[in-house]
């Protein structure tokens, strides 16, 4: 198994270089295609005015196209060594996440930031992460700001016995097998440590028939699962952490025990996470 088709997704109107460095990176481990992707909503208009409305209607959508312009412009430069490369766009009435999500059935990870893009009182630029992990049916790969680079020298997986843990697991395998060292840690309370144990020695098998040694740790459970599996990764000087999620009510809420957007959208480091 191989990630065959990486869709990276660029923000408008800001650089991309670290998105597009760690993207070429990993095209070139896996020779993978790429395929660059960016989109915006067009301004709402809640009233009729007319040819007013009409004629800032045009100018939005005019300035929307020369920002994804000079985005297409950027990541062709960005990523001209790499012979196959495709561009998509579209100023849309879905939500970005929604197109996103759509377009990422062309491939077998979607890169991207936490929460990037808009502001409090413009949405037409964000990405609902929660609402993306939810609805690609792919990896989502969150690479923070500050992420210039992923070497993959220690990745760790948080685990919980749950299907999408287990099916994070599974995406992860490629990433895994580039790694020079896996960990897999779960949080637990004293009285589900034997199970728990249990849980890991099987998943350490498993991971061993397809060629990834892993370190497999139980860990006690203090404070927010999120915060403890945040320390741990610390302590590791972890680069990549891979999770399961799933939604509870708005979608904002993530599996592994109760982690919060603390661990995956507010990371210090990359994070791959699959619904």
């Amino acid at each position: 198994m191989h990630y065959k088709t990486l869709l990276v997704h660029l923000e408008l109107a800001r650089s991309n270089h670290r998105l597009t460095a760690i993207a070429g990176d990993l095209a070139q481990r896996f020779q993978a295609d790429i395929i660059g992707i960016a989109g915006c909503q067009p301004v709402k208009i809640l009233y009729d005015e007319g040819l007013l409305s009409g004629e800032i209607s045009a100018a939005d959508r005019k300035e929307i196209q020369k920002e994804i312009d000079t985005a297409e412009k950027a990541f062709r430069q960005d990523l001209a060594k790499h012979a196959s490369l495709e561009w998509r766009s579209s100023i849309t009435y879905l939500s970005l996440a929604g197109y996103i999500a759509q377009e990422a059935r062309a491939a077998d990870l979607v890169i991207t930031g936490p929460d990037i893009g808009g502001t409090i009182l413009d949405s037409t630029r964000r990405v609902s992460i929660a609402d993306l992990v939810m609805h690609a049916g792919r990896p989502v790969l969150l690479v923070p700001r500050k992420c210039k680079t992923l070497p993959l020298k220690h990745a760790m997986v948080a685990w919980k016995n749950t299907t999408e843990s287990r099916r994070a697991l599974f995406d992860a395998l490629p990433m895994l097998k580039l790694c020079e060292k896996v960990s897999v840690v779960a949080v637990a309370p004293d009285a589900q440590f034997t199970r728990a144990r249990a849980e890991l020695a099987d998943v350490g098998s498993w991971l061993v028939k397809h060629g990834i040694p892993a370190n497999c740790d139980v860990r006690a459970a203090a404070g927010s699962d999120s915060g403890r599996l945040a320390e741990i990764a610390g302590e590791n000087d972890a680069d990549l952490v891979v999770a399961g999620a799933y939604g509870h009510g708005r979608l904002q809420e993530w599996l592994l025990g109760g982690v919060t957007q603390d661990l995956l959208l507010n990371a210090e480091r990359c994070v791959l996470i699959s619904h």
